[in-house]
């Protein structure tokens, strides 16, 4: 999830474009860079954060045109060569997104002489619109772009300069952000409002599939046929501060809502329904590895921990592989069995948790074979582990865990169903019912955050208590922990969360009439033993909130309250109820006047042991 920016106006250029990416650096932070366009295309670009940019640009660089970029590494390691913006002969291009098809594009590149120069994804796009320009004389670069985009598959929003057309930038998205602001001193185009808030109000939101060219003449929009189109412009209300959290008053609660992107980006380019499999190249196992497999132990920590959780259930039902769950913190300490047979999941959201890298470490020295689960590009375990998965979430600033533990899920969810078709446990049908079901998810997350008024009505009437119980059976049981984490962490209210069947093995003697109860009681074939579970607090004067299926009318006759989340395959509902936890968690806090991005003692990676 990067930022990209684009400016057109009387300004000094530089200025505005380094001042427009410091308040994109929440979208990547990893390297970044910028082109003027004066006569000649003039780059500067550098691996770290926008303030080691400003360090090697020289004194008195101006212009009037240009773009910039900062990155969150998804293609390529995070190095001054993979940075943005990238270059072909005299066409500068910066992108935000993921080309899903770049390798099959860049191999044709290849073949007709096109030369690479970094690993990533978006330079196929600079190479692409020379060779659409360079074999058609008249073509604008309007035009070239408008072409590419047939050719292109995946999610972009890039910017594009040309020195034959040195007046003027061309945009294009599709599934990724892209706003447009007008401005007394020029025109604006970035990946988020608060790039150009401090100098105007006025925006104009572009769609999927619609072309942007801005000249110091105005702004022009276009659809996909080419054909002039008008905008309505919107006038933002946000202060500057507000507006780096896209008007969400915590970065916590964006990043709750960011969830049906970072879910989608998670799994594109890796799902075939028609053949009903999953493509990971990245896990880096031939099918007779794979087959041999004896075991899988799954090292984490924290909200990791509890993905790993849902992990081992997954790994078990759908590649009937045995599977453990270690906690990283602990692993190294014991006398673990391990062996060559035995395949290590890391699964980190920084890739810098001390205790998993040490963990993963000493698995390794057993001969197993190590993967990772990670949302950083180029941090600690991606050199620790033999493959690496990552999630796509882009980067999470709240100190909780939201958008990466969902992200952590869906790679756990692609990881079984392979594993599970090569080994012969799942019939394409089966898997394919799966997979359709994961790409339904970020519409029905989207559709529990538009009705999210009963999460918060119920998180303000419970919020001044002081203890919670969450409980779940199967693969709610992990959720019902991270439910309870959410919740201890952001809240402070002592929180819970129990294997539903435990209750009577202690836990009960703590449920009274002043201890809320959460019970994840979606349907699937464990249903009616959580029911059974809510009549025993409900015996002990519990107040029970139910998190339960749309459809579901059975369960209204047992609870207080309940909480719906859409009707899904059975194990995908861990997805969608650990959204509406989030949110009861978020809203909870919010009504005891916590510190929700930054709550106290907690730090968003733990890089130490």
């Amino acid at each position: 999830m990067c930022g990209i920016v684009g400016y057109v106006g009387t300004e000094n250029a530089v200025d505005v474009i380094i001042s427009s990416l410091k308040k994109l650096e929440y979208r990547g932070y990893d390297s970044a860079g910028v082109t003027i366009l004066n006569g000649d295309l003039e780059t500067y670009k550098t691996v770290g954060k926008i303030s080691e940019l400003e360090k090697i640009i020289p004194a008195g660089f101006t212009g009037h045109i240009g773009i910039g970029h900062t990155r969150w590494a998804t293609h390529g390691k995070p190095e001054t060569r993979n940075s943005h913006p990238h270059l072909s002969s005299n066409i500068a291009v910066v992108h935000n997104g993921i080309i899903e098809n770049y390798m099959f594009l860049k191999e044709k590149l290849m073949e007709q002489g096109y030369e690479f120069v970094s690993d990533t994804d978006t330079e196929v796009i600079a190479h692409l619109l020379h060779r659409t320009m360079k074999d058609s004389e008249r073509c604008s670069l309007l035009d070239a772009v408008r072409h590419i985009m047939t050719e292109i598959e995946g999610s972009y929003a890039i910017a594009v300069l040309c020195t034959d057309e040195p007046d003027h930038i061309v945009l294009a998205r599709k599934d990724s952000p892209l706003v447009i602001g007008l401005g007394d001193k020029g025109y604006f185009a970035a990946s988020d409002v608060p790039a150009f808030l401090r100098y105007t109000r006025n925006a104009v939101y572009v769609n999927d599939k619609e072309l942007v060219l801005i000249s110091p003449k105005g702004v022009e929009f276009y659809n996909n046929d080419g054909q002039r189109i008008e905008k309505q412009v919107d006038i933002i209300e946000w202060n500057e501060e507000a507006a780096e959290k896209a008007g969400y008053e915590h970065f916590m609660l964006k990043e709750i809502h960011e969830q049906p992107t970072s879910i989608q980006a998670t799994y594109a380019g890796k799902i075939s329904e028609l053949e009903g499999r999953v493509i990971l190249d990245e896990l880096k196992m031939d099918e007779d590895q794979l087959r041999n497999l004896q075991r899988v132990t799954i090292i984490a920590c924290g909200t990791s921990w509890n993905a790993g959780c849902v992990g081992k259930y997954l790994f078990e039902n759908l590649a009937g592989i045995h599977t453990d769950i270690e906690t990283a913190s602990e692993f190294r300490y014991g006398d673990p069995i391990l062996c060559g047979q035995v395949f290590t999941l890391a699964i980190t959201q920084s890739g810098e948790t001390a205790d998993t890298l040490a963990a993963i470490r000493s698995s390794r020295s057993y001969g197993c074979k190590a993967a990772s689960i990670t949302n950083v590009v180029g941090s600690t375990i991606t050199r620790e582990t033999d493959s690496v998965l990552f999630t796509r979430a882009g980067p999470e600033i709240g100190v909780a865990a939201t958008k990466t533990f969902t992200a952590q899920l869906i790679v756990l969810y692609l990881m079984a169903i392979h594993i599970g078709t090569v080994r012969g446990r799942l019939t394409p049908e089966t898997a394919r019912d799966i997979l359709v079901g994961i790409k339904q998810l970020p519409g029905q997350v989207q559709k529990i955050l538009n009705n999210k008024d009963a999460i918060k009505k119920c998180a303000e009437h419970y919020a001044k208590v002081q203890d919670y119980f969450f409980i779940g059976r199967h693969l709610n049981y992990p959720i019902s922990l991270e439910g309870a984490l959410k919740l201890k962490e952001i809240s402070y209210i002592h929180a819970e969360g129990y294997a539903a069947g435990e209750l009577k093995h202690g836990p009960l003697a703590l449920i009274s009439s002043a201890t809320p109860v959460v019970a994840i009681a979606t349907k699937g074939h464990t249903y009616d033993k959580v029911l059974s579970n809510i009549k025993e607090v409900k015996a002990r004067s519990a107040e029970v909130i139910a998190v339960a299926n749309e459809s579901d009318t059975e369960i209204n006759k047992y609870v207080d309250r309940v909480l719906r989340i859409p009707d899904c395959h059975e194990l995908l509902s861990p997805v969608l109820s650990s959204v509406v936890l989030q949110l009861l968690a978020y809203y909870t806090a919010l009504a005891r006047d916590c510190s929700i991005d930054k709550p106290r003692n907690l730090a968003k990676s733990v890089t130490v042991e």
